[in-house]
């Protein structure tokens, strides 16, 4: 292929992500100052609540549920080879509370609801519901995007918190109950080993990882392209964009978080 033609390719690239870039982070900037710019419609809020937290309960509670035993089964059988299998509970609550309940609730809950949100702004951009809420002079991101985004944030920490406690008791359940792990000694080492800030990094985190999923969701549900086909691209790329920032922030937040609580 002509060098010419392939310089070409890549600087248009190159500019339309520096445009895609840009226009997030505007979009982010007029969805935050939406939130903090009355009036509030809390029942708006409250109506993304229940679409994104309360219809994601039981999936995130079945997925909890057989994390905490897989670890469980896992742990006893690798602490068994070092006599160590006391620790089985502290394994499983750690891995819950640090990394496994924040990434996989954030994982579940993008492609679950953030999947469906995406879509739905997609389709009221290309039915041009979009366009007629302006000509009411109703301002889309406050009364589209902003509860979303609002309702992610409260929502992601919330359904966390629901997977780790469905997770642990996963893993109790198995731990004690099929491994013939003694109740006492799981608990008391769970509760030795896990600290206020360990629960506090997981929440910070699930709070990072929501702050992603309402950004990346309504953003590209808003510059969602016409037709089905644009549709169906933006809830793709809503989905694995989301997912890989989810990954990737969260290499950073926990290089970051165990700096913070080594140096203590």
């Amino acid at each position: 292929m002509n060098p010419l033609v392939l310089t070409e390719n890549f600087g248009r690239r190159c500019i339309d992500l520096t445009e895609a870039w840009g226009k997030a982070w505007i979009f982010l900037f007029r969805t935050i100052t939406a939130i903090f710019r009355p009036p509030l419609r809390l029942y708006l809020v409250a109506t993304q609540l229940y679409q994104i937290g309360v219809n994601s309960t039981l999936v995130i509670s079945l997925i909890g549920g057989f994390t905490g035993a897989v670890l469980a089964v896992q742990g006893e059988y690798t602490l068994s080879k070092f006599g160590a299998t006391a620790f089985t509970g502290s394994a499983v609550a750690l891995s819950l509370i640090r990394e496994l309940g924040p990434v996989l609730t954030a994982l579940m809950v993008i492609g679950r609801a953030g999947s469906a949100i995406t879509a739905e702004i997609g389709i009221m951009r290309i039915t041009e519901q979009i366009d007629a809420l302006r000509s009411m002079a109703v301002d889309p991101i406050k009364y589209l995007m902003a509860p979303r985004f609002l309702a992610g944030l409260i929502a992601m920490p919330l359904l966390c918190g629901i997977f780790i406690v469905v997770g642990i008791a996963g893993g109790y359940t198995v731990g004690v109950g099929l491994l013939g792990l003694s109740s006492g000694t799981f608990m008391s080492q769970m509760i030795t080993a896990v600290e206020s800030m360990d629960v506090a990094s997981g929440f910070a985190k699930a709070l990072v990882f929501g702050f992603i999923f309402g950004w990346v969701s309504c953003f590209k549900g808003y510059t969602c392209g016409f037709g089905a086909v644009g549709v169906n691209k933006a809830t793709t790329q809503s989905v694995v964009i989301a997912s890989v920032a989810v990954l990737v922030s969260d290499y950073f937040l926990t290089s970051v978080l165990t700096r913070v609580f080594m140096a203590r």
